[in-house]
């Protein structure tokens, strides 16, 4: 994206995450919705419990600043924030109930996560980042190379590399990460672990942008409905071998793997109780990070299963039929 003047000036006026950073009530916004939503990873909330979470914030808002500090009922700031004017939230009906429920906008997550940017950091490392980078270059020239001798050697290479630091165990030479070395990857770890949670709400909200374009294009056809069908049929594959699709289903084959479960608690357990890290206090819910991934996923997993079955509703409506 260019960053001109015209760009910003649009996203200042139109953006939901650049909107809450400009308004007044942002401090109780981002702490709200963070505390109720981003930290415990809750990806729905009932309006009942939502409403009677925000009352308790601001009764205790109205205790320390004064009775006019926000004056108006929690409700009603929930309904403002879900407004098309703010969009901080996402206010639906799930299947079953005649209860609204509410979920954060992709935007908004967003915008906590650049305000968790803010504060200062007592270590900032860099070397992971770089490993992380080259590591990454590697993968994507080695992945791309189509000569056979080419990728024979490279793996020669890198046996060679492993029989060489196998010799050196042997002989005595262990090398060890030092402390600053930990920190700095478990630092690494840790941004990257949250910028996954928080891509998850912006999966969703793609596939649901994706299928509003498939129900427009519906409700504007006027050619036969076998066209109609194979049209749309395409499109759904489309959703599911897009690039976006593609990435999520093989996070998701990963994850769902037993043994990588197994594999990440014991990685988890190990790390979190070296002393280096122990220093840096991670949150206690990072034990249990790699679960959240799959509640996460879970979530988006239901949604994508959702939209199929309401598009083959809206399809198999016999008044739009005849």
């Amino acid at each position: 994206m260019s960053l001109d003047f015209t760009t910003l000036d649009l996203l200042r006026q139109n953006h939901p995450a650049w909107r809450l950073l400009r308004s007044d009530h942002a401090p109780l916004v981002a702490s709200f919705l963070h505390r109720v939503f981003v930290a415990p990873n809750v990806r729905v909330m009932a309006q009942a419990d939502l409403a009677e979470a925000l009352e308790d914030e601001l009764f205790g808002l109205r205790e320390r600043l004064g009775e006019d500090a926000f004056p108006k009922p929690a409700l009603e700031y929930l309904n403002d924030w879900a407004g098309n004017d703010k969009a901080w939230l996402r206010k639906f009906y799930v299947q079953g109930s005649d209860e609204p429920h509410f979920d954060l906008t992709p935007a908004t997550e967003k915008a906590i996560a650049w305000l968790g940017t803010l504060t200062e950091r007592a270590f900032v490392g860099t070397e992971s980042r770089l490993l992380t980078l080259f590591e990454l270059l590697k993968q994507m020239s080695e992945g791309s190379e189509t000569d056979p001798e080419a990728r024979i050697a490279e793996l020669h290479k890198r046996r060679d590399e492993i029989d060489a630091e196998i010799a050196r165990i042997l002989s005595g030479d262990i090398p060890l990460l030092d402390d600053t070395a930990l920190k700095d990857r478990f630092q690494q770890f840790m941004a990257l672990a949250r910028e996954l949670l928080t891509d998850f709400r912006e999966v969703e909200h793609n596939f649901r942008a994706l299928d509003r374009r498939v129900r427009e294009r519906i409700a504007l056809w006027d050619g036969g409905k076998g066209a109609l069908l194979e049209e749309i049929m395409g499109e759904r594959d489309a959703i599911a071998d897009s690039d976006q699709g593609r990435s999520f289903r093989a996070f998701w084959d990963f994850l769902m793997s037993s043994r990588r479960q197994e594999e990440l608690t014991e990685l988890l357990d190990r790390v979190l109780n070296l002393p280096p890290v122990a220093e840096l206090r991670p949150d206690a819910r990072t034990r249990r990070i790699h679960y959240d991934w799959l509640e996460a996923g879970e979530h988006t997993q239901r949604t994508v299963a959702q939209l199929s079955q309401q598009l083959r509703r809206f399809l198999d409506d016999k008044a739009w039929l005849e």
